[in-house]
């Protein structure tokens, strides 16, 4: 409760909590409380008018029932009118009264942003900050539309108090965090800023914090305030504890202002002004140094407050990333923290050292101490920092140390609390991979993985094992070697049964020549495991027996036997009996030449991105330790395996059959992509693309909605499609049109349009693209009174498009009447990055003489752009990472076209990206960001457009996380400025 003064104690508030806490049970605590309030209405419905100390002292007494836990649901009205009270104690309880039980719906609002009013304009400054924290308290937004412009005003007059300063910054803070769009500085903002050269320390803190929450938002606006944040840490940081003693905390001056002052600069990137720069690095390295004086007092608090403001440098350090010197020093200061006897500064040692891994001046300096991190993850108790400690680990793992932390991680994977063992196997996975230079080690490293954590082994790691075997003719004979020998432990991992029927069934005969590990060796140790498994991997190991009927003719009526059984045969599970009957019946009657021919050795998968490191980044979320570093130097140590297509049966003929949702035999149900969570692609396209009108010119303007089903993309056949009948025209399609390409530029930056027109034909279109799906609508117009016949389409996707994008088309309407229109519906998915474009071909008879036209699609790389918003110091941070010289593409070009602002901009979020606004220093640049969904990866893109007026020339630079992707847009865009 508020302090009262000695004469004015409120007596009988004084009884009635004594009262209350008297009460032997909690009926008797009602029953007081009830009496009371019961009093409390007689008394304001009462026909004496109450003086200002009883309705004082009675709607405490409300306040203090309310506190209890009970509803009050009168009184408010007599504490609006103590607003309007001349006295401190009576104003003070009733804007009390009021933050606590009033809330921004109630009909007083507008009687009580009266008399805050009033109090804001009475300069008394004990009132004006009442009123101010009962603004901050309440907060709502009819608050902030009241006096969202009048507080800035009182913030920076030069008449008002220090303490009305303060309480008007943070009043100010809270409105903006409830109510930005209200809370407009404008005119106000230079004057907000200087107020960090206030005298009075306590404004300057207030200030900060406001300042720092508008520049995370409007950093552009704000950035003046960089230069005043340094002096004023430098101000700070070289004084001594005496300089500032009503704001020194246990010998260290201002710890709560430095912090903030380093918070603040973090929101920038590096000040462009050298003597700016100069002095701030001046400030941090003062801080390293007074890190290695020693304390100067024993209590805990001056240490709190001293790593405090180290530990906000160190942050400012690894966020400007351009200091070698300060890094290195800084990975020396966290170092002697790894082993300090404070558990906290070691877990933010640690976390800080998995930062400092990523950058090229620290990792080094990082790697010293690796012993001390090993020595952590076995021997700490807690396990948040044995954590943090598997983390830096594998941040700074690297060639050098490869096999060394792999081998920890393992060793400590045996005992490792199980909440992490999961994020640890994919960790051991993609380490292994990646900076495997003999794959037998890396084969060693997966199957040790499967047997001491095989619970933890989701399918994407050993899906990857499997595609890099294939892949790699030199380690086929070692791993089948090797699972071999695994599978011969008398308790085995289901997930090692996996991988042994795979490899034993694609490689077993590199082996066969070993008595020991002769064919029916070999399958009479998988089928020992049979028994034990669940219904997908028995279907695996079916599927690997057939195989090796045909490495092993020898094996045949042994494995038909099986086959023949009934546990198979009239197995319960429908997917496992037909496998058993067809590949029985397989077994029977097919040929030699026909057997080797359906079972033959399954090809090389393509080349992907690991779909570990996807899941890894899922399960850590969006702030995973390294994840980036990884993902952009993944092509320097990147096996010859493919992507996630983990999922091949090696048996070409059972696509015919019909999987249960229970089966999974590498290849007869798709691995699911690893990224958040979609709807189907079917309901996907349904959302979409519901609308299919177009407003254009010309036959444009009549289109009327698809009656086509929108379907799964996949609903018909696969690869190319081609919507011609059997009685289409058989001539070969002609070459594209000499204008394909400048009728493809037209189309980048926008969706809708007339793709083609001559005095025939013209052929409007309509896309719309989701993620890595998309839809396009082709409308095709006779311009002529003559039917067009036999008319055909064709879509194919040339050279290596075929594995890089799936096109299926509906069929078109053979016949167009004169003066009439047909739509046809294509369905594109993006499975990987791509340069060309599908061809579309027209063929169809005018008059008697074929037409025969080839046109490129618009389908360009951009059109799977999703966009992506980004604050200033995030665009900047990301574009520094993306500085290898392969992932830049930069073109200087004359500007083709009128440099019009709102025409860029157009063209711009046209493009698919997000236009940032008030992030590049120079207003007149434009920056945007994007993130291109393909399903194989995803693909990060950030562009830098800089137009320059005066000489009619642009600078447009692109970096993405794939160089061939950077190439491809700039030269896409470079047409379009």
């Amino acid at each position: 409760m508020p302090a009262v003064s000695k004469g004015d104690g409120m007596r009988g508030l004084a009884v009635f909590i004594s009262d209350i806490r008297n009460c032997k049970s909690k009926e008797a605590e009602i029953k007081r409380i009830n009496k009371e309030l019961a009093n409390i209405r007689s008394k304001f419905k009462g026909d004496k008018a109450l003086d200002g100390y009883s309705k004082k002292k009675y709607v405490c007494k409300l306040l203090f029932i309310f506190l209890l836990g009970h509803d009050i649901d009168f009184g408010h009205m007599e504490a609006v009118n103590l607003l309007s009270s001349n006295k401190y104690t009576e104003k003070q309880i009733g804007y009390l009264f009021i933050s606590v039980l009033v809330n921004s719906n109630s009909e007083l609002i507008r009687l009580i942003n009266n008399a805050i009013k009033n109090d804001l304009s009475s300069r008394n400054p004990t009132f004006m900050c009442l009123a101010l924290h009962c603004i901050a308290n309440v907060g709502s937004r009819e608050m902030a539309e009241a006096f969202a412009g009048e507080i800035p005003r009182i913030l920076v007059a030069g008449d008002t108090m220090d303490s009305v300063k303060q309480s008007a910054a943070l009043c100010l803070l809270r409105l903006y965090k409830t109510s930005p769009d209200l809370v407009l500085m404008g005119e106000w903002t230079s004057r907000v800023v200087h107020l960090l050269n206030d005298q009075h320390m306590g404004v300057v803190t207030a200030a900060i914090s406001l300042i720092t929450c508008l520049s995370q938002k409007n950093p552009d606006e704000f950035k003046t305030c960089v230069s005043l944040a340094v002096s004023r840490l430098s101000r700070i940081v070289s004084s001594a504890s005496t300089d500032l003693q009503d704001y020194t905390y246990y010998f260290v001056p201002a710890p709560w202002l430095s912090c903030k002052l380093l918070r603040l600069l973090q929101c920038y990137p590096p000040p462009e002004d050298g003597a700016v720069k100069g002095r701030l690095v001046e400030c941090l390295e003062t801080i390293l140094n007074k890190a290695q004086e020693p304390p100067k007092s024993k209590k805990v608090q001056h240490s709190n407050a001293k790593n405090a403001i180290l530990f906000e440098a160190i942050s400012l350090i690894i966020h400007y990333d351009s200091e070698p010197n300060l890094l290195v020093r800084a990975c020396n200061q966290l170092g002697q923290f790894l082993q300090h006897r404070e558990t906290n500064l070691r877990y933010l040692a640690l976390e800080s050292m998995c930062t400092l891994a990523s950058s090229e001046f620290s990792h080094e300096a990082v790697k010293t101490h690796i012993e001390t991190v090993i020595n952590a993850l076995k021997t700490e108790r807690d396990v948040s920092v044995r954590q943090r400690a598997a983390d830096l680990l594998y941040a700074m793992c690297d060639r050098s140390n490869a096999k060394q932390i792999v081998a920890e991680m393992l060793s400590y994977l045996e005992t490792a609390d199980y909440s992490i063992r999961e994020e640890m196997v994919l960790k051991v996975a993609i380490l292994a991979e990646k900076y495997a230079v003999d794959y037998s080690w890396y084969v060693d490293t997966i199957l040790n993985l499967i047997r001491i954590a095989g619970d933890y082994v989701s399918e994407e790691v050993w899906y990857r094992v499997i595609q890099i075997v294939i892949n790699r003719d030199d380690v086929q004979g070692y791993a089948a070697k090797t699972v071999f020998e695994a599978l011969q432990a008398p308790a085995c991992h289901e997930n090692m049964v996996k991988v042994g029927g795979y490899i034993l069934g694609e490689f077993g005969n590199l082996i066969a020549g070993d008595p020991r590990s002769s064919p029916l060796v070999q399958f009479n140790l998988l089928h020992s495991k049979f028994h034990l498994c669940s219904v997908p991997t028995r279907a695996l190991l079916l599927s690997a027996y057939i195989k090796f009927i045909n490495l092993f003719p020898e094996t045949k009526s042994t494995i038909q036997e099986v086959l023949r059984s009934d546990s198979q045969i009239r197995n319960s599970d429908v997917e496992l009996q037909q496998r058993a009957v067809e590949y029985l019946k397989l077994s029977s009657i097919a040929s030699t030449d026909v057997l080797a021919t359906v079972l033959e050795e399954m090809p090389p998968f393509p080349e992907r991105e690991s779909s570990i490191l996807a899941k890894l980044k899922k399960k850590k979320g969006p702030g995973a330790v390294s994840v980036n570093e990884l993902e952009e130097g993944k092509r320097e140590g990147e096996l010859n395996g493919g992507g996630e297509r983990g999922d091949n049966s090696g048996i070409s003929a059972s696509n015919a059959s019909t999987p249960s949702p229970s089966a999974d035999l590498l290849g007869l149900r798709t691995v699911p992509p690893v990224s958040a969570a979609a709807p189907s692609a079917g309901s996907l396209l349904v959302d979409v693309f519901s609308e299919a009108g177009v407003n254009d010119d010309g036959f444009l303007r009549d289109m009327e909605p698809p009656t086509e089903s929108s379907d799964s993309l996949l609903a018909e056949g696969s690869g190319d499609s081609d919507s011609a009948p059997p009685s289409a025209v058989s001539e070969d399609p002609a070459p594209p049109l000499p204008e394909s390409n400048e009728l493809l530029n037209k189309f980048v930056c926008k969706n809708n349009g007339v793709l083609f027109e001559n005095q025939l034909l013209q052929i409007g279109i309509k896309s719309e693209y989701r993620q890595n799906l998309g839809r396009m609508y082709l409308f095709y117009g006779n311009k002529t009174s003559v039917q067009f016949v036999t008319f055909t389409t064709t879509v194919t996707c040339p050279g290596e498009l075929q594995s890089q994008l799936n096109v299926q088309t509906k069929i078109v309407e053979p016949l167009i009447e004169g003066g009439a229109q047909v739509q046809q519906v294509i369905n594109i998915e993006c499975l990987t990055d791509f340069l060309d474009a599908p061809l579309l071909n027209i063929k169809f008879r005018y008059g008697g003489a074929l037409q025969n036209l080839t046109l490129k699609l618009p389908v360009t790389i951009n059109k799977f752009f999703q966009p992506t918003e980004m604050a200033s110091h995030d665009f900047f941070q990301r574009w520094k990472q993306l500085s290898q010289p392969q992932q830049e593409a930069q073109k200087i070009f004359k500007a083709n076209h009128a440099m019009d602002t709102e025409v860029l901009k157009a063209k711009l979020l046209g493009l698919g990206m997000a236009l940032l606004e008030n992030v590049d220093p120079n207003p007149e640049n434009f920056v945007c960001a994007g993130v291109i969904q393909t399903k194989a990866q995803q693909v990060g893109s950030l562009l830098r457009l800089e137009p320059n007026a005066q000489a009619q020339m642009y600078r447009l630079t692109l970096r993405s996380s794939k160089d061939t992707v950077s190439q491809r847009l700039c030269e896409l865009l470079a047409e379009q400025f």
